[in-house]
């Protein structure tokens, strides 16, 4: 089969019958142009199915680029693929365009991703950091393109971040166990190192603490290994002596495996994940809940207000999380012993 070659801004020219520089102004200044010329040069246009390089005619005027990199995990986590869309509704709405590429939660993939975005000059790099160094954004950040971390701040790089308020929401998961009568409570996630994880487990030891529970190693699953099954973890928690009566899971895949788990037991330990997931209602799963799609669209929010003044101060924002109780994180304690 043979490729036909695209058509050019001079072709578009010829067939309207006008000038280059006209065809130009049809796609940027199109008020400075008769209806009449316009319509000859986009009827033109049409028919030989050019496309104009809004990103070259953009720098070539010196101005910004309409065009928005954001660099997230594995795709099939809900997690990202929501705040993608957050992400891609509110440029939209802005006349900015987002392209959206992933790492795998790969450390090694990550500056390779973010260096093939920056060489299409975004206007701003949006990223959920995987690597525990950020510091390489540092010169492209120098020379104006903003860096926006989400869900996790960037390391070793001055960059604005739009984070959940993880000790908050770990602190209530926690205390609410404690409320309904637990006393072993096991916190189990994958990968611990990331920040969102340090910030969680750190929430979940002070509300233990200020429920009269010494945190014990015991209860603590703190893994940074992606082959590691969540079900195969949980389930040998609970074939210890003194199994915990409740668990709660770090994040949504986490969540997952405690249910592949715990489905065929009798009397279920109580559980509460952090994130919420599809079906987690009908499942009847407690979870400590946010917004992902709005962490997206604030993410993006500040990349355009970052674009039109690259010099403000970065700031970090904490959105909210909440509890939403589902039943499974209300079953009380089987057998508890103090």
């Amino acid at each position: 089969m043979s490729v036909q070659q695209r058509a050019t801004l001079d072709d578009v020219a010829r067939l309207a019958g006008v000038s280059p520089k006209t065809v130009s102004r049809v796609y940027a200044q199109r008020e400075k142009v008769s209806p009449d010329t316009a319509e000859r040069v986009l009827s033109a246009a049409k028919r030989l199915r050019f496309r104009p390089n809004s990103l070259a005619r953009s720098l070539r005027r010196g101005g910004v680029s309409t065009t928005v990199g954001f660099i997230m995990g594995e795709l099939r986590n809900p997690f990202y693929y929501t705040v993608a869309s957050g992400i891609e509704k509110a440029l939209a709405a802005q006349g900015f365009t987002l392209i959206v590429a992933t790492t795998d939660d790969s450390v090694e993939g990550e500056e390779r991703v973010a260096d093939t975005l920056l060489a299409q000059r975004v206007g701003a790099l949006l990223l959920i950091p995987v690597s525990d160094d950020q510091s390489y954004l540092d010169g492209e950040r120098q020379l104006g393109t903003p860096v926006i971390a989400i869900d996790r701040p960037a390391r070793n790089l001055v960059a604005d971040a739009i984070v959940l308020e993880n000790r908050r929401g770990a602190v209530e998961a926690t205390t609410a166990l404690i409320a309904g009568g637990h006393r072993r409570i096991a916190y189990v996630c994958n990968p611990a190192s990331v920040y969102t994880q340090t910030e969680r487990v750190r929430g979940y030891r002070e509300a233990l603490i200020a429920g009269g529970i010494d945190p014990d190693p015991r209860w603590e699953r703190l893994l940074d290994d992606p082959t590691a099954p969540a079900d195969a973890v949980i389930r040998e928690l609970l074939d210890q002596p003194d199994p915990p009566t409740a668990i709660i899971a770090g994040n949504n895949r986490v969540c997952v495996g405690a249910l592949r788990a715990l489905r065929d037991l009798a009397s279920p330990p109580a559980l509460i994940g952090f994130d919420d997931f599809e079906t987690a209602d009908v499942l009847g799963v407690t979870v400590v809940g946010h917004d992902p799609a709005e962490m997206g669209r604030r993410a993006a929010l500040l990349a355009i207000e970052r674009m039109a003044d690259p010099t403000a101060f970065t700031t970090q924002i904490e959105l909210p999380t909440r509890l939403i109780p589902r039943g499974s994180g209300e079953r009380p304690p089987a057998t508890e012993t103090a």
